[in-house]
């Protein structure tokens, strides 16, 4: 069962982590509530982070790999340093999104998932930014680009490269 699992790997959960696990884990549907603040802590939700919840919670480790892998927005790879979001909620999508998903990752020279070799870039699609007015839409971190087309790509992306 989850409690005769050994973590693969050192890693150490911060006490607001732990904090937070305690609070929910006997909460009907916590998992995603836990997940999601790993997520946020580590910026993603690497094995053994994944192994160390299911002994803490109590959740056998294939339902953990199950809901992370279900979801698109969990990640099991440590994203780019600079994470490149683009917009594919409907509005984007029709103004050209999927063109900016192309361009971004031909010049980053990314597959999809992927990180730049200087681990600084990661690009991912996302359902939408709620900027639908703006479209199409990219975000980089917390920086948001609007009304975009592919000749921007560029520029945009220069400006991350030695930060």
């Amino acid at each position: 069962m989850a409690q005769d699992l050994k973590p693969e790997g050192d890693i150490t959960f911060p006490h607001e982590l732990m904090t937070f696990i305690n609070e929910w884990k006997d909460k009907p549907g916590s998992l995603i509530m836990i997940l999601h603040k790993t997520q946020e802590i580590f910026g993603f939700i690497s094995r053994p982070a994944a192994e160390r919840l299911s002994v803490l919670t109590g959740i056998s480790l294939a339902r953990v790999y199950g809901v992370i892998t279900f979801y698109h927005f969990f990640k099991t790879a440590k994203p780019g340093k600079h994470k490149i979001s683009v917009c594919l909620g409907t509005a984007c999508y029709l103004k050209g999104a999927q063109d900016l998903i192309e361009e971004t990752r031909k010049i980053l020279g990314l597959e999809p998932d992927g990180v730049t070799e200087d681990g600084q870039f990661s690009v991912d699609p996302v359902r939408c930014v709620g900027c639908c007015g703006l479209a199409p839409v990219i975000t980089v971190g917390t920086d948001t680009f609007g009304k975009l087309s592919k000749d921007m790509i560029p520029g945009i992306i220069a400006k991350y490269q030695n930060v």
